[in-house]
């Protein structure tokens, strides 16, 4: 893989496990690798999100938190891998292109056409098909990242609300930033501004606003999946980032981030909705992780 300023990393454990391929480095120390899925194709830029301690959930003072965010616990978690970008129509298309694993694609599901605008209409079993793919296609291994992963990924560092701070326009980010009156819902949040609402999706990174981890699109555009199951609050929830499971293969899965048809309370670092396995929507989509290999650490 090609990488435009990038570094040699070699090692036994690397090259057997993963192929011998280079970090590159954006905005100062981020660090990531191209995954090509097809040649005509923007390949995936999977930024690593380095090792670390956070508070996840958000603090009981929050402006509109839900008690389902809490409690606040301190989870660590190993370095990984994060797709800058939530997977493209023309990256998912590419996917479905490649051998089927435990069950087919649809090459074009998305409500809104374009290349580059994220893809949507994926059920959550889809959405681990493409990682399996992907898996086999790369001899990487592929998955949705859980929802202690989504939450460091986004913070990278942050305590506020969002990752832009204690408010977010939407020069920031794609989401509902007009009232309704007639629902009661706010364009705005906290002391932020109202903005508009382009009732669609816009193409991954077009408002490029990347977080300290340099991510994109973590806020509004498209929910995203996660592995972990629903539960009502954090009691008992894992520390270690694992995901947190149930016995029930039919049980709510986690969706983060908002989207373009959310409001902006919903777009919070801490939020977290969930949808049925099999549900489809225009609003949700997904991202892929990878776990860093040894040789990294």
């Amino acid at each position: 893989m090609d990488s435009p300023e990038g570094v040699r990393i070699s090692g036994n454990e690397l090259s057997d496990r993963y192929g011998a391929f280079t970090l590159g480095r954006q905005q100062g120390s981020n660090q990531y690798y191209k995954e090509a899925i097809a040649p005509e194709v923007e390949p995936l830029r999977m930024m690593l999100i380095p090792a670390g301690s956070f508070l996840m959930g958000s603090p009981a003072d929050e402006l509109d938190r839900r008690d389902n965010e809490g409690p606040q616990h301190e989870v660590s978690l190993s370095q990984f891998f994060m797709s800058k970008y939530p997977v493209t129509q023309a990256q998912w298309q590419a996917a479905a292109a490649l051998p089927e694993v435990n069950r087919e694609l649809e090459s074009n599901p998305s409500r809104f056409k374009g290349e580059q605008l994220p893809v949507e209409r994926v059920s959550w079993y889809e959405a681990v098909e493409f990682c399996d793919r992907l898996t086999l296609h790369t001899n990487r291994q592929y998955r949705l990242p859980t929802e202690a992963e989504w939450e460091h990924a986004c913070r990278a560092g942050t305590t506020t609300p969002f990752y832009f701070g204690e408010s977010i326009t939407t020069d920031l980010a794609n989401y509902q930033g007009t009232d309704n009156e007639s629902l009661g819902w706010s364009g705005s949040y906290g002391d932020g501004p109202n903005g508009e609402y382009r009732e669609k999706t816009t193409p991954v990174g077009q408002l490029d606003t990347p977080n300290a981890y340099g991510l994109c699109d973590m806020h509004g555009n498209v929910y995203e999946w996660c592995q972990d199951h629903w539960y009502d609050n954090y009691e008992g929830a894992p520390t270690d980032g694992s995901a947190w499971l149930t016995d029930n293969e039919g049980a709510g899965r986690i969706i983060r981030g908002g989207s373009w048809l959310s409001i902006p309370e919903l777009c919070r670092s801490a939020y977290r909705p969930y949808y049925y396995p099999v549900s489809r929507s225009h609003n949700l989509g997904f991202r892929v992780s990878c776990v860093a290999p040894r040789a990294l650490a």
